[in-house]
């Protein structure tokens, strides 16, 4: 199963402009924001990824709410959560 994983960006990477530093449940790893590169992202924005690469903005509410609905899955997110872990695309 695959999943859409809100994460919070911590910080735009100035090296590499379509990456940001996001942090997805204390996990920290680069991902890709080139597909939204017209949201004007910050630091303290969420966004929805999947396999690396950011989806959409979306807001604080709607990322908690999703949290709290993948928490529910178990396993499946907690599978997610640990090849994110284990991803690196800088």
């Amino acid at each position: 199963m695959c999943l859409g994983i809100p994460g919070e960006v911590i910080e735009l990477l100035a090296e590499h402009e379509d990456l940001a530093m996001v942090s997805v449940e204390g996990v920290k790893r680069a991902v890709n924001i080139g597909l939204l590169r017209d949201e004007d992202l910050e630091p303290g924005d969420w966004i929805l990824i999947h396999v690396g690469f950011a989806l959409s903005k979306i807001d604080e509410a709607e990322a908690k709410a999703s949290l709290d609905f993948l928490t529910g899955l178990g396993d499946a997110y907690t599978d997610e959560l640990q090849a994110l872990a284990a991803s690196d695309i800088t």
